[in-house]
């Protein structure tokens, strides 16, 4: 018998692969750098570098979540196939982005670390524009709570192997299996003139992205430096986070979440 997601006719195939991080050709001491730009990177003097700011024991929110593309889901089961019953987005937030970023807020705020969560679906019913959409979000809370000190857009990543198949990306932490994450950063180069301040951002990522290796190593795969903005340039502790593909199970992205959750818990008790 093979495993089928959904009913109905069959799509595609769904692909398991792992992306091993430590191929990058940048990296030190546990940071993997994928650099997609034209700017030189000094990793180990970033990581040595004072953040621009503290997480300090407080009763106002430090933290925002948010999803610029709020609407994407995952599988609903772990299968060799898909159908065309399957659909990568969704308004049901027990099964979106919202699923997963509820996940890494209520662990924040149980830690202490007061957190927001937006629930706002920025790329719906128009997916075009959902990134000025956010950065009106972003803006707003900005506005309203002075003591903000970090947004993180979590998403999801979608592999394509040919024009029906699907990869999904896992990894084994603990014996369980791990949807495999990706931080994203924007910086000033390209066509990007509008974000001088681009590598206070990444120094954050970077303490991230070596949280995660010592912590579960494997779980991320290395950090893709990239020409964009993402509206990272709103605040110096802008991260997007892509949690796993579209072909990857929902439970597979929410212990991931749940990884991230803890990673990010220990990293910000630092700061």
């Amino acid at each position: 018998i093979v495993a089928v997601s959904g009913s109905g006719e069959v799509k595609g195939e769904i692909i398991e692969k792992f992306i091993s991080p430590y191929t990058a050709k940048d990296s030190y001491n546990n940071v993997y750098l994928k650099n997609s730009t034209n700017l030189t990177v000094d990793i180990k003097k970033l990581l040595d570098a004072k953040l621009g700011f503290k997480i300090e024991k407080t009763e106002a929110p430090q933290v925002l979540i948010l999803h610029t593309h709020a609407t994407e889901t995952y599988m609903s089961d772990d299968a060799k196939y898909y159908t065309a019953e399957y659909t990568s987005r969704t308004q049901n937030e027990k099964s979106n982005m919202l699923a997963i970023g509820k996940i890494v807020a209520d662990k924040l705020n149980a830690s202490g670390i007061v957190t927001l969560h937006d629930k706002t679906l920025h790329d719906y019913p128009s997916y075009s524009e959902s990134y000025s959409r956010a950065a009106k979000t972003i803006n707003k809370y900005k506005s309203k709570y002075k003591d903000l000190k970090i947004v993180i857009d979590l998403h999801r990543d979608a592999i394509a192997a040919n024009d029906t198949d699907k990869i999904k990306l896992t990894t084994q932490i603990d014996g369980k299996k791990a949807a495999q994450i990706m931080l994203v950063m924007g910086s000033q180069s390209g066509s990007v003139k509008n974000f001088p301040d681009w590598q206070e951002n990444l120094k954050l990522a970077l303490r991230l992205q070596q949280t995660l290796e010592v912590m579960y190593p494997s779980l991320a795969r290395s950090l893709s430096l990239m020409p964009k903005n993402y509206n990272e340039s709103l605040t110096t502790g802008s991260m997007l986070i892509e949690i796993g593909t579209d072909a990857n199970t929902l439970e597979e992205a929410k212990y991931s979440a749940e990884l991230l959750s803890d990673a990010l818990v220990a990293l910000l008790k630092t700061i």
